[in-house]
């Protein structure tokens, strides 16, 4: 082999192990997500949208209520849910687990909780587990707030009803949207009206409303106040065939706090997700370090001093 071929050789090599050969298939630079309208998932989308977007990237979100989220994965209409809240949502995923259609990819919160609540005042009169619900039916009206229709925490208390669990066959779901049930909620503390609802944390409602969960439905929620992990899922592949993005999913793990300021940024400072995402980054920029471990941007250079650049960090 004569000079030249040789530092050819060694040019291309050193391309090689540089990292281009991190850079992501031209199919992979739109990443497609599903927010099903939850401050919390809104507030994690945005998270995650603009991080890609500093790696050149080009996210894109739909709203979507759970079981299309679930069938646009079967489908390979979306790439990326990143509020599979379990077990509530066990009955909604575990047909597209079965048919291995998608993928659970990574745990991004622990420490979450998702079940029935109400005010501190009904709390105190009494009302301390579902089993007491409807010993007090009138007060309540008979009925238990709700969020968007599809909701899989609509779905248990609409399948509790319709088993008579808990002697509910008289009550009736009222379903309207995150912000229509907080709304509500609020009128009636504000009233000192009885009033039972869904409730979750992370959530700043924990903070907006002195309220208890109500114990006693293990069988519905699952157990410690319907406990809950969220799960990060991704259509099926979808990890082998955009890696780097697979990566970095993997490496996205959130806290009860970190969500709990995202979203009162959002609900309290009326932000748009993406600016709340974007302050926050700048404010906390040592957790970029962990998200973006072993990460590179779309083109294959570091993310890091990419990232922090373009945040002018």
């Amino acid at each position: 082999m004569n000079l030249p071929q040789t530092l050819l050789t060694a040019a291309l090599t050193l391309g090689l192990t540089s990292g281009a050969m991190a850079a992501e298939p031209e199919q992979c630079q739109k990443v497609r997500f599903s927010d099903v309208g939850w401050t919390d998932i809104t507030a994690t989308t945005a998270m995650a949208s603009e991080i890609l977007d500093n790696l050149g990237y080009q996210p894109q979100t739909q709203l979507l209520s759970v079981p299309v989220t679930f069938r646009g994965m079967h489908d390979g209409d979306l790439d990326v849910f990143l509020g599979n809240w379990m077990p509530s949502m066990e009955n909604d995923i575990r047909p597209y687990l079965d048919k291995q259609s998608l993928d659970v990819h990574a745990t991004n919160l622990t420490g979450a909780k998702y079940t029935l609540a109400v005010p501190a005042y009904v709390y105190d009169a009494g009302v301390k587990t579902f089993a007491d619900l409807a010993k007090h039916a009138e007060q309540f009206d008979s009925s238990i707030y709700g969020i968007e229709p599809g909701n899989d925490g609509n779905r248990l208390i609409s399948d509790m009803i319709k088993a008579n669990a808990f002697g509910l066959e008289d009550f009736r779901l009222v379903e309207s949207s995150e912000a229509g049930m907080l709304a509500q909620t609020k009128r009636a503390i504000r009233r000192n009206d009885w009033i039972v609802f869904l409730g979750w944390a992370p959530h700043p409602m924990n903070q907006y409303f002195d309220m208890r969960y109500l114990d006693g439905g293990d069988d519905w929620f699952g157990p410690n106040f319907g406990g809950a992990e969220v799960h990060t899922v991704v259509r099926k592949g979808y990890a082998a065939e955009c890696p780097n993005v697979g990566k970095l999913l993997s490496n996205l793990q959130f806290t009860v706090a970190q969500e709990n300021a995202w979203m009162a940024a959002i609900l309290d400072e009326d932000l748009d997700p993406r600016e709340a995402a974007k302050q926050w980054l700048k404010a906390n920029p040592q957790t970029l370090e962990a998200w973006l471990n072993n990460v590179t941007t779309f083109d294959g250079q570091p993310a890091l001093p990419t990232v922090k650049g373009k945040l002018a960090l």
